[in-house]
């Protein structure tokens, strides 16, 4: 039986965790799944906005299998640590540094471990009023090796992020709607609105202008200023030369929707 979800329809690709019945643990076969997901997200240009969920009602995802984890141990496997290379389904959404297409996050429940991680990995993240994040990975031995200690250090102030990467603390929706880390905090039973609504403003706005901006910031983020104005981005060249540019001035003048072709 499959792992995860994928359903594409209106220039959505929905991609949801599917074990409810452990949280959403992601064991090897899920990583697996999730990387020819995100290859097709990438390669499929009918696609402009990825959703990313948990199925059930409990969690987003809690991350890595640990019992999966406890197997391997016992079978001699070398001890994971920072990345995923040379592991099933690599490169995992936290690795995937070029994909171009924005990924919103819709998380409830327990998000935990490399559940916090993937939304952390996310452009977007829009959080039920339940949702509790953390990273427990210091109570049990090991470090937040898909990105949570280098991405949580960037998206919250540094003693804030060290306060919870070093205990494993758990910190509330509305706790992390105050620091900035999520988009939009609403109550469960209007998440899917939320989200929604979200995904139709993502797909008002042209198709190249996103993957274009998308790719800029996050290739500038480290970048002294002036040479972030000075460095050639890929898809802002595509932007420059493709039809849309045009398409948006002309439909302003004409006081009408503009018609993305994607070109």
């Amino acid at each position: 039986m499959s792992r995860v979800r994928y359903e594409k329809a209106g220039h959505v690709a929905r991609v949801t965790l599917d074990r409810p019945e452990v949280l959403n643990a992601m064991d090897s076969r899920t990583h697996e799944e999730l990387a020819a997901i995100w290859d097709d997200v990438e390669a499929d240009d009918a696609v402009r906005v990825a959703v990313l969920g948990g199925a059930g009602d409990r969690a987003f995802c809690v991350g890595q299998d640990l019992r999966e984890r406890a197997r391997l141990n016992e079978t001699g496997a070398p001890a994971t640590t920072f990345g995923s290379r040379g592991q099933p389904g690599w490169p995992r959404l936290t690795e995937r540094f070029t994909l171009t297409k924005p990924v919103v996050a819709r998380v409830h429940g327990h998000v935990l471990g490399g559940g916090f991680e993937l939304a952390l990995a996310c452009d977007l993240i829009i959080a039920a009023d339940d949702a509790v994040f953390a990273l427990p990975e210091a109570r049990l031995g090991l470090v937040p090796g898909a990105g949570g200690a280098f991405r949580l250090a960037r998206q919250l102030p540094l003693k804030v992020a060290m306060g919870h990467l070093l205990t494993g603390r758990r910190m509330d929706a509305a706790t992390a709607l105050r620091h900035g880390l999520v988009n939009e905090v609403v109550p469960r039973s209007q998440l899917d609105r939320c989200v929604d609504e979200w995904v139709s403003d993502l797909l008002r706005s042209a198709p190249l202008s996103v993957r274009a901006i998308k790719e800029s910031v996050l290739r500038s983020l480290d970048l002294p200023l002036e040479e972030a104005f000075t460095t050639t981005y890929t898809w802002e060249e595509r932007r420059r030369a493709g039809a849309d540019a045009a398409e948006g001035v002309r439909a302003f003048a004409e006081k009408r929707e503009p018609r993305w072709s994607g070109d």
